[in-house]
């Protein structure tokens, strides 16, 4: 999947990139807290939800379901999606941008990984050099915003030191220090404020309040009809 990004310098420049990406990963059950996860897959198996074979858990998608697109199709009411730090490599260096890990929720109950393959997965359109952020990583923040019922609503907020460090995520599942040319991996999410839910549009960003700047994607679903 060819993909476009402004590269954003920390003296306020851009530039243009683009990288093509043949491999997508999504890290799930990536949180820090084993005792908090552990409580949480108990809560998922509690209605359906398979426990996860191993903590983190590395699923892949195809690579054709990233988009940079406003709008994404889905059929039925029972998808939704979650704020995640999005990691690549171009031209040997590691970027950082954000992606939404929208899913199926009631096919989740059956197969998560095919509750995670049959969605889009909107990436965002701008990117940071990882190095920038480095030093001070647990600092940044992630968000996200919902509409439902045509209210803008906080849907998920949380700091980046509730989630396991990307370089330990890439180091699990390549078994290398660097992120190979043409993989992309979603890092893992923080939890919802209420009730996991479907919307209209999902807004998300990454915040790095040291810096004082952020990262904004936002797109809207339309929803297919669920006929059998």
């Amino acid at each position: 999947m060819h993909l476009k990004f402004d590269l954003l310098a920390l003296n306020g420049s851009k530039q243009s990139i683009s990288t093509d990406i043949h491999q997508m990963v999504i890290a799930g059950w990536a949180g820090r807290d084993h005792a908090a996860i552990e409580h949480h897959i108990e809560e998922l198996a509690a209605i359906g939800v398979p426990r996860p074979s191993s903590v983190p858990l590395f699923y892949r998608v195809a690579s054709q379901t990233l988009s940079q697109a406003s709008t994404i199709e889905v059929v039925g009411q029972e998808s939704s999606g979650e704020v995640e730090v999005f990691v690549f490599t171009h031209q040997g260096e590691l970027l950082v941008s954000l992606t939404s890990d929208h899913t199926d929720r009631g096919l989740e109950t059956v197969s998560v990984a095919l509750s995670k393959q049959v969605c889009t997965k909107p990436v965002g359109s701008e990117a940071w050099r990882f190095q920038d952020v480095a030093a001070h990583w647990d600092q940044l923040m992630i968000e996200s915003y919902i509409t439902e019922d045509g209210k803008r609503v906080q849907y998920q907020s949380g700091p980046l030191s509730a989630l396991l460090h990307p370089m330990d995520l890439i180091a699990r599942y390549v078994k290398s220090e660097k992120l190979p040319a043409g993989v992309a991996m979603s890092c893992g999410t923080v939890g919802t404020q209420g009730a996991i839910r479907p919307a209209a549009r999902f807004e998300m960003s990454l915040i790095d309040p040291v810096l004082n700047r952020s990262l904004t994607h936002r797109y809207d679903i339309e929803t297919l009809p669920k006929v059998s």
